[in-house]
């Protein structure tokens, strides 16, 4: 077996997983929702390593070149309209060259405007647990 791959014990731990979505001896393939929860963690000063194991990881069966591949397709993930979706099975690889006509234009904005709305929620949602948190902790030192 090469380095980067993983035994058949260690892709039936990965399965076990909830943040993964599909794993094979070469790949794995992780959850949106994972990758909501480590971009935030990641964008808090935590390191990879360590938001690895905060959701049932083991570093070590991953290997460092994984850990720090996906933190860096990560990145350009966030740059993306689709955000951390897996667009794999809906993307040939070439650019549409089909000029689009009004209403689909705007479908394709109202749809970016629904998922930017859900992220926003998201983050709301996350600033207010972090806030809570933080009163809770300052309340337990007095």
């Amino acid at each position: 077996m090469g380095v980067n791959y993983f035994t058949e014990e260690q892709v039936r731990e990965l399965e076990m997983n909830p943040y993964v979505k599909k794993v094979s001896n070469k790949s794995i393939t992780y959850a949106e929702e994972f990758k909501e929860l480590y971009w935030i963690d990641y964008q808090n000063g935590m390191q990879p390593i360590e938001i690895f194991k905060k959701y049932g990881f083991d570093p070590n069966v991953l290997g460092a070149k994984r850990r720090n591949t996906f933190t860096e397709r990560l990145k350009k993930q966030t740059q993306r309209v689709e955000g951390f979706k897996d667009t794999r099975k809906d993307n040939s690889g070439r650019p549409s060259t089909k000029e689009l006509s009004l209403e689909e234009q705007i479908e394709r904005l109202k749809h970016k405007n629904k998922v930017l709305q859900q992220e926003n929620d998201f983050l709301k949602r996350v600033r207010f647990i972090n806030r809570k948190q933080i009163s809770k902790q300052s309340k337990n030192k007095q």
